[in-house]
């Protein structure tokens, strides 16, 4: 029966001690082996929910820390580039939400940042053209409906051939009829007999040549309709056609480089209309066409994002002191006075030693005063270290600064002489209060490279106050510094140690009786030895991180043809030969005087059927 009580009783233990199991289990431990599971499934949103619960559960853990870390990573990266999908497909406001959630899962991820504000700039710019459409301004309809610049558009672009010795007018006149053009002078131009043979040029080649032969220049002024004249500054200002176009700069952060902007547009294209909107980082250019699309060109080169870069700075000091103390701190001197004693009896009062006394004196009114002597045992050993990492975000060739300590006062006073005069004037002083900065100072300037490199000029410098100085009633504290400066050049993310200040200092003292304390082993007896030892390092380490490099593309680096140094022409690529009807050709390329013969657009014309033209008499 007593088996069976002890059976029942084991029994029981057993239940309640697999019901207060999981009480005491790791409450983690289910979140984490979801997140496992969802992650082999690449859920990872799931999978952070699970590694976040874990580790909030168990911050201590080590195993969840890192799975949660690796997990936010993934969770964000998978949202930006889900978001980067929908964005190229249209879908800004479900790319916008989905860059958020990345912001949201992961803070650090500058990824996920820059998406975020590109979507949401496009998402605006979206909504400002949709509410534009639906109300649009009358001065905004006006400017709808003002033209643009005139281009020439010709019936046929095929390939001229032909030579011609004429006057300038008919040379003109010839080329356009060929191609459908009708042609105005100029009453002021007195036009030059010229010499043209041409093999295989389009229509504005041929125009150039004439042009450059004859000193004129020639205009659009209808898309079937040019207007020739005398080339001349006067006459260029006169009939040169002039637009107007406001470019807004994203990029500009001072007025001085929209100033510079501005400058280096008048100078480099001769555009003297300008005028700046420092309050919208805007510029208002007026000029001739080619000179807009240059000036386009130009700022768009210079209206690009800073390079930015991240250092890493590691400031570690170390410093160890070790003293050891033995032997006996003994006497160095003694003291003897007089006690000469009471003059009467035991209630009489001490009068002092006087002459009188002199001859009573005895043994007994002697006092030898000796210090007691002790004995040490001490050794001290201490380390203490020192790391500080802070991080500093600069922009290209902007210094950086960064202070970590205290502001310590410092006095720094003036001395006025007084005046010498019937009563007199004291001499003026006042002193004023500098503040020092004592602790970790970094001054930082950054260039950046186009080949991810950067050259850091840099001041480290590490203080503390050490100690105080009475001055002139004054006290100055003492500030000990150590200080680097030094410039170097560095690739993306590589570590380099600036210097190592290594100080060591080493101090032995023996402070007992002469001779004796000079005896080994008994000199602890009769002496005291003192040694003391301390070293201090300490060690700068920076590494750079380019966080954005110089976005330098092709087209930046592509070579235009813009003109000569008087005049500002933009050479334009030529059009394709057209597919106009040879009729129509035929009967554009028929002129009043004397007759020509256009070659067919679809072969090139045989040296037989070349034009050959001579000037009226």
């Amino acid at each position: 029966m007593g088996a069976l009580v002890n059976r029942q009783r084991l029994t029981v233990l057993m239940v309640v001690t697999a019901l207060c199991l999981p009480a005491f289990a790791d409450p983690g431990k289910a979140a984490y082996d979801h997140g496992v599971r969802a992650e082999r499934q690449s859920n990872y949103d799931a999978a952070y929910s699970y590694y976040k619960e874990a580790f909030t559960h168990t911050p201590k853990n080590a195993k969840y820390l890192a799975a949660y870390t690796r997990m936010r990573f993934g969770a964000a990266s998978q949202h930006v580039h889900t978001g980067q999908i929908l964005r190229s497909s249209g879908a800004l406001t479900e790319a916008l939400a989905e860059f958020q959630r990345a912001v949201d899962i992961d803070t650090s991820s500058f990824i996920a940042q820059q998406e975020l504000r590109r979507t949401a700039d496009m998402v605006r710019r979206q909504e400002r053209q949709r509410t534009a459409a639906k109300v649009e301004p009358a001065p905004t309809r006006l400017i709808d409906d003002a033209g643009e610049s005139v281009a020439l558009r010709p019936i046929s672009n095929a390939p001229i051939t032909f030579r011609l010795t004429a006057n300038a007018d008919v040379a003109y006149k010839t080329i356009c009829k060929l191609a459908g053009i009708n042609v105005l002078m100029d009453q002021e131009y007195k036009p030059q007999k010229i010499t043209v043979d041409l093999n295989d040029v389009t229509l504005r080649e041929a125009l150039d040549m004439v042009r450059l032969q004859s000193k004129s220049f020639w205009r659009p002024v209808s898309p079937n309709t040019i207007f020739v004249a005398t080339d001349s500054p006067g006459k260029r200002k006169e009939l040169e056609q002039n637009v107007m176009k406001t470019f807004y700069l994203k990029n500009i952060t001072s007025p001085n480089e929209l100033q510079e902007a501005a400058n280096m547009v008048r100078q480099i294209l001769d555009i003297s209309r300008f005028q700046l909107l420092q309050e919208q980082d805007a510029i208002i250019l007026r000029g001739t066409p080619d000179q807009m699309v240059l000036a386009e060109k130009l700022l768009a080169d210079f209206d690009k994002p800073k390079a930015e870069v991240m250092i890493d700075i590691a400031v570690m000091q170390v410093s160890r002191d070790r003293i050891r103390t033995l032997g006996t701190n003994v006497p160095t001197s003694a003291s003897i006075g007089i006690s000469p004693g009471n003059s009467g009896g035991s209630g009489g009062t001490d009068k002092g030693l006087t002459l009188k006394s002199l001859p009573t004196l005895n043994t007994g009114n002697f006092v030898v005063s000796v210090p007691g002597a002790s004995f040490t045992v001490l050794a001290s050993d201490s380390n203490t270290k020192l790391l500080q990492n802070p991080q500093i975000r600069a922009l290209n060739n902007q210094k950086a600064t960064l202070r970590i300590g205290d502001r310590v006062p410092i006095a720094s006073g003036s001395f006025q002489p007084g005046i010498i005069g019937g009563g007199g004037v004291s001499p003026l002083i006042s002193t004023q209060f500098q503040y020092l900065d004592v602790g970790v100072n970094i001054d930082i300037i950054p260039h950046i490279h186009s080949d991810r490199e950067v050259t850091l000029k840099m001041v480290l410098e590490i203080s503390s106050v050490t100690g105080s100085e009475n001055i002139g009633g004054i006290t100055q504290p003492i500030i000990g510094q150590r200080r680097i400066e030094h410039e170097t050049r560095l690739a993306d993310g590589d570590i380099n140690l600036l210097g190592g200040i290594l100080e060591e200092s080493e101090t032995k003292s023996l402070s007992g009786y002469p001779w004796i304390s000079k005896i080994p082993i008994l000199k602890y007896l009769f002496a005291q030895d003192n040694r003391e030892r301390r070293e201090n390092e300490i060690v700068f380490a920076i590494a750079p991180h380019i966080v954005r490099s110089r976005d330098v593309t092709e087209e930046n680096l592509r070579v235009i043809e813009i003109g000569t140094g008087s005049s500002i022409e933009l050479r334009r690529k030529q059009p394709a030969p057209s597919t106009s009807t040879p009729e129509r050709l035929a009967d554009a390329a028929k002129p009043e005087q004397p007759p020509v013969q256009a070659p067919p657009p679809s072969a090139p014309a045989p040296a037989s059927s070349r034009l050959s033209t001579r000037a009226p008499r």
